[in-house]
């Protein structure tokens, strides 16, 4: 049902009608997000107080009005797009990094606070917050929290999760709750906290982030190594963890990737790489030497074709040209990608590329594989094929064949980018019937009336913006 003039009126008189929009084309600006999907919302309402985002809601709960909270919409699952129309709430105005405690190695951070910017402002007090996801120049804290993002360092520090102590929430009734604290150690109550990472805007607004940080590393090197074979590239990542060496980042490229890298920006791999590592330790300036050697030893031992090592910063982002580059790379290879983010146990790495490879040649479509092998989580970008989009049906066939062979891997459909819209008729490869059921009721629970981000996670019953 159309939002009414009336509703309109009312949240102008919430926010200001500085920070209310119905405009058409002010509202497309917020109909997509990095998918090639688009969906119009009928308005856009930008809070600038916790206070504004509970009347927001409340009014959108009295009056049944979809409302899908936004950051920087830069998600790949759809997890921003209105789907059933209604009101965006845009963040941006929650845009302000409260505090930083060096004593007790915390920030207060709200949600619009790119995150980027909050690295660079912790770096200059000697700390780090490491949760790195390939958009962090541009990704907000809010949107990380939404979606548990990971990033590059995962592998060592973890993913957002681990780094959100305590949240200020503002449920779909209006009501505002207080999750966690800045306290190292909190069992008081159940741990709502993480609930609410990564449900991915569907239980609750949050309107400020109590942070945990570390101290910054004093120093790292990074190393990039070829190899003719993924299987031989494979073992090197199980072999660098096996040797209790546990690296800041370790990623590698496929051969498709490198192929498109070579094209795109040239960066003088051999011809017969097959894979390629990129690895960083960091740590104490006198302490990462000794790792970063037993780090070039294993790749020698497993035949790397080629080996680079960077100590200063010009020379380690020589190094991560390669890696850069792959994004950009693959638009010369078809305008119409699906990029998904598997994730697998790590030693099933070379299972999960053997069967994604025979996916490619049985639907004779280009499939480029990269990521972060040190934690199994791999990017896998099905690409149309001579026939443009007349290939999409093929290339939806292929994830799907893609995702079964993850899942009986042991693994899951999505390691950082979440659900949202375009996974939904996946989640039960890796959810029981018991686990799903219960993960609606608590949807139910907080938002009985189905208002926040409606149509996002659940595969729907039906057309209704009310089902679950």
């Amino acid at each position: 049902m159309p939002m009414k003039s009336s509703h309109k009126d009312a949240l102008r008189d919430i926010v200001g009608a500085d920070h209310f929009t119905d405009a058409q084309e002010e509202c497309l600006c917020y109909a997509y997000d990095a998918t090639r999907a688009q969906y119009l919302p009928e308005a856009v309402v930008f809070p600038g107080t916790t206070q504004e985002v509970a009347d927001v809601l409340r009014l959108a709960d009295t009056h049944r009005i979809p409302v899908v909270p936004r950051g920087a919409g830069s998600g790949f699952s759809g997890g921003a797009l209105p789907v059933a129309g209604g009101l965006v709430m845009a963040m941006n105005r929650f845009n302000r990094i409260r505090s930083i405690d060096t004593d007790n190695l915390v920030a207060e951070v709200e949600p619009a606070v790119v995150t980027a910017h909050l690295q660079a402002a912790v770096e200059k007090k000697g700390l780090f917050y490491p949760p790195d996801p390939a958009s962090y120049t541009f990704s907000t804290i809010g949107g990380n929290i939404a979606e548990n993002s990971g990033g590059m360092r995962a592998v060592k520090y973890g993913v957002t999760r681990d780094y959100v102590r305590g949240l200020e929430v503002v449920l779909p009734s209006g009501e505002v709750i207080h999750t966690g604290s800045a306290c190292a150690k909190d069992v008081v109550g159940y741990d709502l906290t993480t609930l609410f990472v990564g449900s991915e805007g569907t239980l609750g607004v949050v309107t400020l982030a109590t942070l945990r940080l570390l101290p910054l590393p004093e120093a790292k090197q990074t190393l990039t190594a070829a190899f003719g074979s993924m299987a031989a590239a494979a073992r090197t990542v199980s072999d660098v963890i096996g040797r209790g060496i546990v690296p800041t980042t370790l990623e590698f490229l496929d051969a498709p990737s490198l192929q498109a890298v070579e094209r795109y920006a040239p960066v003088g791999l051999p011809a017969e790489a097959q894979a390629f590592l990129l690895i960083e330790v960091d740590g104490d300036a006198d302490c990462i030497a000794g790792p970063m050697e037993r780090v070039r030893r294993v790749c020698t031992e497993n035949g790397a074709l080629q080996i680079r090592l960077a100590r200063e910063k010009d020379e380690q982002e020589e190094l991560w040209r390669a890696r850069r580059a792959v994004s950009p790379a693959l638009r010369s290879i078809s305008p119409y990608k699906m990029n998904e983010d598997i994730v697998v146990p790590r030693s099933r790495i070379p299972e999960i590329i053997d069967s994604i490879q025979k996916t490619a040649r049985r639907y004779d479509l280009p499939i480029v594989s990269f990521g972060h092998a040190g934690d199994g989580n791999i990017h896998v970008n099905v690409m149309g094929g001579t026939r443009g989009e007349a290939d999409v049906p093929k290339m939806e066939r292929a994830v799907d064949d893609i995702f079964q062979a993850t899942v009986k891997l042991g693994g899951r459909i999505s390691g950082e980018h979440g659900i949202g819209l375009a996974k939904q008729p996946y989640i039960g490869l890796n959810l029981d019937a018991p686990t799903l059921a219960l993960s609606r009721q608590l949807k139910r629970t907080l938002d009985p009336h189905n208002i926040l981000n409606p149509g996002k996670i659940f595969p729907q019953e039906t057309d209704s913006a009310s089902s679950f």
